[in-house]
Parts: structure tokens; C-alpha cells; sequence
């Protein structure tokens, strides 16, 4: 590949984004179903595509990448799991069929792709090297150069095959213009939400109801078996206290580092956009002249922040415009041109790009230099430090696991006291609770199921360090009484009664208002609230109530008529249509363009989707694609969804 940059001439100089974007489009969830195998229990395998394996560590491996870079909480790590394992499954699987339709990523269009998303390695027609190239992978992706190119190239394969399958498909004259029905055709709404989680607390059983309410379904109240554990842990924070690195550690880290303190020229900016794409030639002009107003009161000592906030068409706007720091190379040329010469703090003529006209103003700039080893200090002391501290905890978890292996059952407070390990116990414990202060995860649940009396587990590595438990005490499964699960009766209980609640309510006020009576007078005298919508369209919503495919009735339906009480998720809805607003033929051909468009994006999406499930079904049936469910389950707390 670096040869390739070398020789290539092509220059490209619009910044579309780096590759964390691929990722973000990489972890979309597609709800898309697949198909279900078995193989070989032991071991961490995931699946197994044509002999290829993934594996339990390779998601893992992916998933603690995504997590230096972005926080992802704990409630939401199996789904994150399970959102990697699936993309990765596919890519696979998308590979084979690529293969076998002789579909290929050539190094050239490998090349001119990864040119558009990290143009800062070049400078004109000239590669900046490899180490250069290196250093801006890791920075943007945090991976390795192979590891960012087989990436990219998954991604190009993926648009390769998408295009093949779906190039076929146009927009009819009938599809365009139920689009623009559904787009331009509007209903406003008066209406009342009934919400049974709002009329829950109001539900107060006698205990003579709830143990009726509870004998008749106390079959679902089975207690699960609970097991507690004492475990040691040996403290990656007490670690880092005693991995203190030295001077000459931190001074050799710096150099070794040299390259990564570089800062480019640089300058922070704040704008106001006004967008022209996808406008006609009059329309372009009316924005030119709003923008040559704001730019005319800017001159007169109005606040850039307050008119960026009024006036820009930017997700900067909120605050103030500004776009923070930004390098040669990341904008287009007449928006970098003034970036880096405009004086500080004065306001730029209007600036035309692809996007629409710009008002810049720059605040601070900065010239290229690295930074001094003073400077960033504190985050060297911190990164030598973490890393010693890694040392020595994978160090210590080998040897505590040899000790293990020899002798699995010596009492746990020998252990701990050979390594320096601190002891706690849990109290009772059902699957898929927090086990002390250190996880939920469903390996450690897995494996305190399966301790026995007096046995040690292995060490695990767990953010704060690595821990070993032994069994202290365990509770069978039972059907539960009363007592034990009254919580959890008394929540169902009101559950219910509140839904009940609810509908009785809805049918009530829409046989009232139906028989004449006044919708406002009426809801008053149930508590409830009449609103109003704002006019919405069928793909439009009605916020905090439901979308506007939810209220599809409201548009075949004259102004001032009653809905009946409709269901819209939980909750009840009792509506009526306070005005129409039709569609107007003459805005169809303007809008032509954009909506054959929607509609082709549309049937993409969905066939793309159909082809996505019947592509993995039938390589299953094949017996090319091959699921460990066992494993599957144990990474992402739920079974692999399948078509057959």
C-alpha cells in the first residue's frame, strides 16, 4: 500500500472524515436477523464463516478499543457486544459471497479512499511517509495501519456489493407522489394522554386483594438460586501506588514519543453558515443577502456568538459558532485560506464554498512546534505509570494463577495474604447482579455457578485489577412466597391496573366528546390535560406521544371529528382533528428531485436489509456459516436471532 502512495499522483483535498465515522456507521443497529448453528463448545469461539474463526477475545479486543475512545456504560457493554460480534459475523460472511462473485477491492481505489480520509499524509502529490501515516492511524483510529486498511476495505467491499444489489432500483411517478403526500399533507391535533405509569401510584391493594392477585400467577415468582462469594482482589489502583516511574522512564517515553507531541499550525475559529446546497439560483441570492446583512451588523460591533447562535446553519451554532481547532488539510481551500491569514479577532468578508456562505473570525492561532517534555509531563507520569502498573498486574496475575492451578482449593485468605490482596464477600446473589464493587459480567456469573465447595476460581481481569472467588454460601431455587417477592407482586399489580386504569378512562372520554359533551370540560373532570400539536406530517410526530404513523387515521379524518381511544405504545390516546392542511400540487415538481431520492434511499435500505438476512440464512443452510451459541450468549446476554 505505501508503495502505491508513493507513485500515485492524485491529490484529493476535500476532508470527508476519518475512520472513527466507518465505525460509527459500522455500529448502527440493524435489528437484522440471522441465522443459528452450534459448534464446538470449548474454547472462545464465536463462529466460524467458511473456516474462518471469530472469536470471543477478537469482540472483546474491538470492544476495549471502542472504549478508549468513547465511555460506554456498563448497562450498555452487551450491547455494544453484541452489535460488534454481528458486524464482525457479517463482514465475514460478506467477504465469502464478494469472493464468490468475483467482487474485489483493488490497492488503487484502497489507496484514492484512504487519501479522502487522511489527507494530512500527503502534502500535494507527495506521501509523507510511513512513520507520518502511522502516527495519524493511530491517532484518529487507534489501530495499526494493516488493521485500518483491512477495515476500510471491509467498508469498500460492503458499498461494492450494496451497489450491485440495489443499483437497479428508481422511484415511480405513483411511490414519488405518496411521498409527497405523506410529507406534505398536515394534521393538528387537540388531544389527552392517558399514561398508566402516571395512574400507577393511586393503586393501593388490600393485602387481601395482592395475595389473591398473587396466588392466582405466583407460578411466575419462581426465586432463582443465589449464591455468595468471598473474593480477593488484587488492587490495580495499589498497583499504580507502587509502580512510581523515574525520571529516566519518563525521559525515554517523551523521546520515544517525540513525534506524537508534534502540533501542527493550527487556528481556533468560530463561524456563521448559511447553507445553499440543494438551493435553486433566486433562493442562493435571498441567502447571500441574509448573510450580507449578519456580516453588515457584525461591522457595526454586534456579538459574533449571539448572531451565530440566531443565524447559523451549523451544529456549531449552539455554541457561538465555534469550531475549535482546526489544520491544514481538515477544511476546503478558501475556508482554510482565511483561517490562516485573517487578523485575530477581525470578521471575514463572506466566504462561498460548496456548502453555502461563511462568516469566520479567528480567535487564537498557533504555529507548528512540539511540545516541551514540562508541558505534557503530567500525562507522561500518568501513562508510564498505568503502564507499569499493567506490568506488574499481569505479572502477579500469572503467578496467582499458577498457585491456583497447583493447590485449588487452599483457603482464600492464604492466597490473599501471600499477594497482597485485599478480601470482601458479596451477600446473596441471583444471576446478572452486581458482584461487589467489580462486575456484572456474565463470565464471572458463569463462573461462580460453577464453584464448588471449597474450590478457588482462576483470576480475573476486571477493571479495577484481577480477583479470585471461592463459594461461601448457596440458596436453591424455590417458588417464591409472598414475602419474598412482594415487591416485585405489588409493582405487577399496580402495572396492570394501571393500563386498566387507563383504557377504562380513554373509553369514557371518547364516549363523552363523541355524544357532544366538551372535550376540555370533560378531561377536567377526569384530571386530565387537553394539548395541542403542532401541525405534523404523516412522517412527522407528535412529541412525547408517538410518531405520525401512529395517528394514521387523523389524516382520513375531517376537522373537528373525535378519534376513538387509540393505543400508541403504553399509553392511551384520545384525539381530535383540530385542522387539515392539504397538499399543494403545484410544490410536487419542486420537490420532485429530493423525494425520488427519499424513495430510492428507502427501497435500498429495506432490500439491502432483505438481502443482509437471507445472505447469512443461506450460507447457514449451506453449512458455510457455523454460530457457538453457548458463547454467543455468554458475550452479549441474548441468543443470535434467525431466518431459515
Amino acid at each position: 500500500m505505501l508503495a502505491t502512495f508513493q507513485k500515485d499522483s492524485f491529490w484529493v483535498r476535500l476532508f470527508i472524515g476519518f475512520f472513527l465515522t466507518l465505525i460509527g456507521l459500522a455500529m448502527v443497529i440493524t435489528l437484522v436477523p440471522g441465522p443459528v448453528g452450534s459448534v464446538d463448545q470449548r474454547g472462545d469461539s464465536l463462529a466460524v464463516v467458511e473456516g474462518a474463526e471469530i472469536t470471543t477475545t477478537d469482540v472483546r479486543q474491538r470492544l476495549n478499543r471502542l472504549s478508549s475512545r468513547q465511555n460506554i456504560p456498563p448497562a450498555l457493554e452487551a450491547l455494544y457486544a453484541r452489535e460488534l460480534a454481528d458486524q464482525m459475523i457479517f463482514a465475514r460472511v460478506l467477504e465469502a459471497e464478494a469472493a464468490r462473485l468475483g467482487i474485489r477491492i483493488t490497492e488503487q481505489e484502497l489507496a484514492d479512499r484512504i487519501k479522502r480520509i487522511v489527507p494530512t499524509v500527503f502534502a500535494g502529490n507527495a506521501f509523507l511517509g510511513r512513520e507520518r501515516y502511522e502516527l495519524e492511524v493511530q491517532q484518529r483510529a487507534g489501530m495499526t495501519v494493516p488493521e485500518f486498511e483491512e477495515e476500510i476495505r471491509k467498508a469498500m467491499l460492503e458499498d461494492k456489493v450494496l451497489r450491485l444489489a440495489t443499483d437497479s432500483y428508481r422511484a415511480s411517478r405513483a411511490e414519488v407522489e405518496e411521498e409527497f403526500r405523506k410529507r406534505n399533507e398536515k394534521v393538528k391535533l387537540d388531544y389527552v394522554l392517558l399514561k398508566p405509569d402516571s395512574l400507577e401510584s393511586s393503586v393501593t391493594p388490600a393485602e387481601a386483594e395482592l395475595a389473591a392477585y398473587f396466588e392466582k400467577s405466583k407460578s411466575q415468582y419462581q426465586v432463582p438460586e443465589k449464591r455468595s462469594v468471598r473474593y480477593a482482589l488484587l488492587d490495580l489502583f495499589q498497583l499504580r501506588l507502587r509502580a512510581v516511574p523515574t525520571e529516566a522512564e519518563l525521559q525515554s517515553h517523551y523521546n520515544s514519543q517525540l513525534q506524537r507531541f508534534r502540533v501542527e499550525n493550527r487556528a481556533r475559529v468560530s463561524h456563521i453558515l448559511f447553507k445553499t446546497v440543494g438551493k435553486s439560483d433566486p433562493e442562493i441570492e435571498e441567502v447571500r443577502k441574509k448573510a450580507e446583512d449578519v456580516l453588515a451588523r457584525l461591522r457595526k460591533g454586534a456579538k459574533f456568538e449571539d448572531l451565530a447562535r440566531q443565524h447559523s446553519e451549523d451544529s456549531t451554532k449552539e455554541k457561538g459558532g465555534d469550531l475549535g481547532w482546526i489544520v491544514p488539510g481538515q477544511t476546503v481551500p478558501d475556508f482554510e485560506r482565511n483561517a490562516f491569514s485573517l487578523p485575530l479577532g477581525k470578521v471575514s468578508d463572506l466566504i462561498k464554498t460548496e456548502y453555502g456562505f461563511h462568516i469566520l473570525r479567528v480567535a487564537e492561532r498557533e504555529n507548528a512546534r512540539t511540545r516541551p517534555f514540562e508541558e505534557v509531563r503530567p500525562a507522561i507520569v500518568a501513562e508510564v505509570t498505568s503502564a507499569k502498573a499493567d506490568q506488574l498486574a499481569q505479572e502477579l496475575t500469572d503467578k496467582i494463577t499458577d498457585a491456583v492451578r497447583q493447590s485449588p482449593r487452599r483457603p482464600l485468605d492464604e492466597l490473599a495474604k501471600q499477594f497482597s490482596m485485599s478480601i470482601s464477600e458479596t451477600p446473596l446473589l441471583a444471576p446478572g447482579e452486581m458482584v461487589g464493587d467489580i462486575s456484572n459480567a456474565p463470565e464471572i456469573h458463569d463462573e461462580i455457578a460453577r464453584l464448588k465447595p471449597g474450590e478457588l476460581s482462576l483470576p480475573f481481569r476486571v477493571t479495577r485489577g484481577a480477583v479470585v472467588f471461592t463459594l461461601k454460601q448457596v440458596a436453591p431455587a424455590h417458588q417464591g412466597i409472598l414475602d419474598e417477592v412482594r415487591s416485585k407482586a405489588l409493582e405487577n399489580f399496580r402495572r396492570e391496573k394501571g393500563v386498566e386504569l387507563a383504557r377504562t378512562q380513554a373509553e369514557s372520554l371518547s364516549k363523552r366528546v363523541s355524544a357532544g359533551e366538551d372535550l376540555a370540560q370533560v378531561a377536567k373532570s377526569l384530571s386530565l390535560e387537553v394539548k395541542a400539536s403542532e401541525s405534523f406530517a404523516r412522517n412527522g410526530a407528535v412529541t412525547g406521544v408517538g410518531s405520525g404513523s401512529d395517528f394514521a387515521t387523523a389524516f382520513e379524518m375531517p376537522a373537528g371529528s373525535f378519534s376513538k381511544p387509540t393505543q400508541i405504545g403504553a399509553n392511551w390516546v384520545v384525539f381530535r382533528v383540530h385542522s387539515r392542511d392539504e397538499a399543494k400540487p403545484e410544490e410536487l415538481e419542486k420537490q420532485m428531485k429530493d423525494l425520488e431520492e427519499q424513495v430510492v434511499r428507502a427501497k435500498i435500505g429495506l432490500a439491502y436489509a432483505e438481502f443482509r438476512a437471507e445472505l447469512q440464512s443461506r450460507m447457514f443452510r449451506e453449512g458455510r456459516l457455523v454460530i457457538n451459541e453457548a458463547n454467543y450468549r455468554r458475550l452479549t446476554n441474548g441468543a443470535w436471532s434467525h431466518r431459515k
